[in-house]
Parts: C-alpha cells; structure tokens; sequence
C-alpha cells in the first residue's frame, strides 16, 4: 500500500492523488485504506517519517559496524546509493511535498534528516580532518545531491551499472 500511494504521489503529486486511487492501485476500495492509515496525510507521514528514521538507523548501524572511518564512509555511500536506486519515488515526494505534511511530522523529518547529516559529517572529518564541521556539512548535502539524482538519472543504465557509477563518484567526491 505505501509503495503504491508513493508512485501514486510521486507521478501526480501529494495534492492530486485521492484516497479512491490510493485504494485502486492495491485493488480495494478506497475507504479501505482507513483500516490501515487514519488519513491521507497520516500515509505521507509515514512514508517521509519512515523513510528518515530507516537511513537515520542505516548510518548508525554503519558507523557501529565499520571498522574504520574509510571503511565506515564507504558503507553510508553504499546505503544511500541503495536507498537511493531502491526509493526514486520516495526522494521525488521529500523534494516536491514535504511541505504538505502536517507541522510535527514536518519538524520530525527534519529533525532525523539533521541527526542522519551529522553521522556522515562526523565521519567525513575523520576520513579528511582538515575539514570542519561547516564545509563536512556542505559536502554531505553535495554528497545527497549527487546520490538523490537518481529519479532523474537511473532510467538510462542497469541498476548494477548506476550502483557502481554512484558510489564511485560519491566517495572520489567524499574524499577529493
């Protein structure tokens, strides 16, 4: 159901999507997604709330994990190249309606996301110490740019070859 009302509010956006379509799209009627989700808005919070939380745990798991800050770099550019390959919709929704999600939802995408920058800009600067916090920062955010590019830019390669293509740039950017 949240993949099928993410393309349906990627394609036409969050405003010109109803419940009915929502429903049609997994083939039951449109009230019936009220069994699952109390409204329309409460499906996009779920999806941009859910969405952060998972790359926020993602980059924690990574940095746990990592056995130094270059192999911990490599595997934050490898998760969000997947999310990236794997939730084209989801970045086209964030870039286009994230506005359109009530205040507190709003305020907690936003919060996960700053928490979700700091991991990467911590390892950044452990990776390249001459960096500080500001310019780590920027890069990440230039980092997210290039990754994010991925509903405008994946159509043309095999998902492999894109893969491959994303995460070499990325770290050549990351550590350049």
């Amino acid at each position: 159901m949240l993949r099928a009302a993410a393309r349906l509010f990627a394609e036409r956006g969050f405003r010109g999507v109803g419940i009915e379509q929502i429903g049609a799209a997994v083939g039951i009627r449109g009230p019936g997604i009220y069994r699952h989700f109390p409204s329309k808005d409460a499906v996009l919070v779920e999806l941009l709330v859910g969405i952060s939380q998972h790359l926020l745990d993602a980059a924690r798991e990574a940095r746990r994990v990592g056995a130094s800050a270059p192999e911990t770099l490599d595997l934050l550019v490898r998760g969000h190249v997947e999310f990236a390959l794997d939730n084209p919709d989801l970045i086209v929704i964030h870039d286009r309606d994230l506005w359109s999600l009530p205040e507190p939802a709003e305020r907690e995408v936003r919060r996960l996301q700053r928490a979700y920058v700091e991991q990467w800009v911590d390892v950044l600067r452990q990776v390249r110490p001459e960096l500080d916090a500001p310019t780590a920062r920027a890069r990440t955010h230039a980092l997210f740019g290039l990754i994010n590019s991925t509903p405008h830019s994946a159509t043309d390669l095999h998902r492999a070859e894109m893969a491959v293509m994303l995460h070499t740039m990325a770290l050549g950017a990351a550590r350049g």
